[in-house]
């Protein structure tokens, strides 16, 4: 386990890296997607970024975000409902945050959450660089029936200031095939389902 110490990039400087295996990991996080009509709710990051441009041609899907980048990814397709929730936008992410945005998920129910995080590992779980954001992203957790982490190899082992949830409150985390080993291991030994691509 590693503590990441340096400070949160924006999402800007962000879109670049690991480009390849963000794409891999969201076109295999879209398959899993059901094909029925549901609610999905997706928290901001450039790998949802990925699964959101995978789902441009399903239909029967209202997907919930506070994320600006996702909204604007999903808005010019008509088959898709797009629905954004309130806040306060963070610069650095392009995400809504907020008691409003708390208070506005607490009224919905998600049949999924596709989540990204700044670190996951067995022993400090989900976590994020903002409280606040965190917070946001404990409500979809909250309330949702299955909830998908989407990660590059670079957050597996990391612990970032603001926990968002323990490990077992997730039922899978899709991530590349050369992620730490030792903590992949440590994953699955909470019985977390780990899908390497």
């Amino acid at each position: 386990m590693h503590t990441a110490h340096s400070s949160e990039r924006p999402v800007r400087y962000r879109d670049g890296h690991h480009r390849d295996a963000k794409q891999r990991i969201g076109a295999a996080c879209a398959e899993t997607i059901p094909l029925r009509v549901q609610a999905i709710a997706m928290s901001g990051g450039t790998t949802t970024r990925e699964v959101a441009r995978h789902l441009v041609d399903r239909s029967g899907l209202t997907v919930v975000t506070n994320s600006l980048t996702i909204a604007m990814e999903l808005t010019m397709r008509p088959r898709l409902r797009v629905i954004v929730t309130g806040g306060q936008l963070r610069s650095e992410s392009f995400e809504m945050v907020g008691a409003w945005t708390e208070r506005f998920l607490d009224g919905l129910n998600f049949g999924m959450t596709i989540m990204g995080v700044d670190g996951i590992s067995a022993s400090g779980g989900l976590t994020t660089h903002d409280p606040v954001e965190a917070r946001a992203n404990q409500r979809m957790i909250e309330r949702s029936q299955r909830t998908i982490v989407v990660a590059d190899a670079t957050k597996i082992g990391a612990v970032t200031m603001a926990r968002i949830a323990d490990v077992s409150r997730i039922s899978l985390l899709i991530t590349e095939a050369d992620a730490p080993a030792r903590e992949i291991v440590a994953l699955r030994a909470t019985g977390l389902e780990v899908m390497l691509l």
